[in-house]
């Protein structure tokens, strides 16, 4: 399952993002790799944690995180962007 993302731009062009791994980083920004996956894994241990042992990154493929991710991102009420670095951080990991 993708996770699929709808922008209207200014112009009226829409843009639909399927990206498995898409990146929020925008033009400009200061942010590294390394600092978006420590950044993942502080969401990952304290939002994820809370509700459940937190499981191996290594027991799921990338694809099957993507709906993990999506479902679970919902029922704890993160922010897209916070589900991406968690998602960044699993798959960096596994």
């Amino acid at each position: 399952m993708k996770k699929v993302i709808l922008t209207v731009m200014v112009s009226g062009i829409f843009m639909v993002s399927c990206s498995q791994k898409g990146t929020a980083v925008q033009a400009g920004s200061k942010v590294s790799e390394s600092d978006r996956i420590a950044q993942g894994k502080v969401i990952f241990d304290n939002s994820c944690g809370k509700c459940h042992d937190l499981p191996d990154p290594k027991s799921h493929n990338d694809d099957e995180w993507i709906g993990i991710v999506n479902i679970m991102a919902k029922k704890s009420k993160l922010t897209d962007e916070q589900g991406t670095l968690v998602y960044e951080y699993i798959t960096a990991n596994n």
